[in-house]
């Protein structure tokens, strides 16, 4: 697993598709949805790591180009 796109194919696999339209808050609710199926015994801890640090990753990305966007203005 090494995408943001492999993560939701995991995702997939459990019939779970997220989609609000914000993709901040699409990889946030990943997470959440992430941390239920660990909690639940579903994700191995090797599983949920790896695609907690891909998803975490994509979302520090996300706030480092909108702070440096902000930044212009």
């Amino acid at each position: 697993m090494k995408t943001v796109y492999d993560v939701m194919q995991l995702l997939k696999r459990y019939g779970i598709f997220v989609y609000i339209g914000d993709r901040k808050l699409d990889l946030t609710m990943m997470l959440e949805e992430l941390r239920e199926l660990y909690d639940n015994n579903l994700l191995s801890l090797e599983e949920y790591g790896q695609a907690n640090l891909i998803l975490r990753k994509e979302i520090s990305a996300l706030s480092d180009s909108r702070e440096g966007a902000g930044n212009n203005e």
